[in-house]
């Protein structure tokens, strides 16, 4: 009978997907993604994600923000475990969706650890990250035969400490360095490069927003840099790339990150 079926249907195994929601566009979200999130009774989203990919999901699937941006908690990384697992334990299909891929800086690790703990099955969709969708605005190779043949993300706050991370000597051997949420770190990040044997006339290219219509993109050199902390109009997401393979990028649409410091010294 019905009535036995629903009693059934309580009793279901909830289930959680971490789903990388992509750099912005919509519509770099993967055909997987799309899918769980027309399946889910509920989706748990960060501030980074886009109001329109939050929006592709199902109509009636509740909506949870947990946003956690710079200067604002709306819920601690400890509160939203909690609720995935007392989703889980409650029957619910769940899309957790992170802004980029969610292995990348997206504080997975622990989700993953509490709902193995818990006993919640759970899986992981990629997402493109915004180091791919920033080199894409830029068309700028990420690895270059003969020039670049490894790659480095990093948040820059590695860069605090006394000793210079290991990722410094991989920047000055020729890796691209991806720097996320990186503007306010920017003069740190210049200074410990330098400081690390890196020339201060590396290429260097940074994008707002990337992958999105109001994407902003600036270029200039390592020595440029520290220009980048004084650019407070830069309020979403900024993505660093650094390194000799960045001189290959596409420099028509992106104004110099120095101009602004020639126009002060004009003045």
């Amino acid at each position: 009978s019905a009535s036995s079926l629903l009693a059934a249907g309580e009793a279901l195994p909830g289930h959680i997907a971490l789903v990388g929601a992509g750099p912005g566009a919509e519509d770099l979200l993967t055909l997987r993604a799309q899918r769980l999130l027309m399946e889910a009774d509920v989706i748990v989203h960060d501030a980074l994600v886009p109001e329109a990919v939050v929006a592709m999901g199902r109509r009636d699937a509740e909506r949870i923000g947990v946003g956690k941006r710079k200067g604002c908690h709306s819920k601690s990384q400890a509160q939203i475990n909690d609720l995935l697992v007392a989703l889980g334990r409650a029957g619910k299909r769940v899309v957790r969706l992170k802004s980029g891929d969610p292995l990348i800086f997206g504080r997975a690790g622990e989700e993953m650890a509490v709902l193995r703990e818990a006993g919640i099955s759970y899986e992981v969709v990629p997402g493109v990250t915004a180091a791919f969708a920033a080199a894409a605005d830029f068309e700028l190779p990420l690895t270059l035969r003969g020039v670049a043949s490894s790659i480095v993300f990093t948040t820059g706050h590695d860069l605090k400490g006394r000793t210079l991370p290991d990722w410094a000597s991989l920047a000055v051997s020729g890796a691209t360095v991806a720097v996320y949420m990186g503007r306010s770190v920017a003069a740190d990040v210049a200074a410990r490069l330098m400081e690390a044997g890196l020339s201060a006339d590396t290429a260097v290219a940074v994008v707002e927003n990337a992958s999105r219509e109001d994407k902003r993109l600036l270029h200039g050199t390592l020595a440029d840099l520290p220009a980048l902390a004084e650019r407070g109009e830069l309020t979403g997401p900024v993505m660093t790339l650094i390194g000799d393979a960045v001189a290959g990028a596409n420099f028509e649409r992106s104004e110099a990150l120095a101009a602004r410091k020639r126009q002060l010294e004009r003045a």
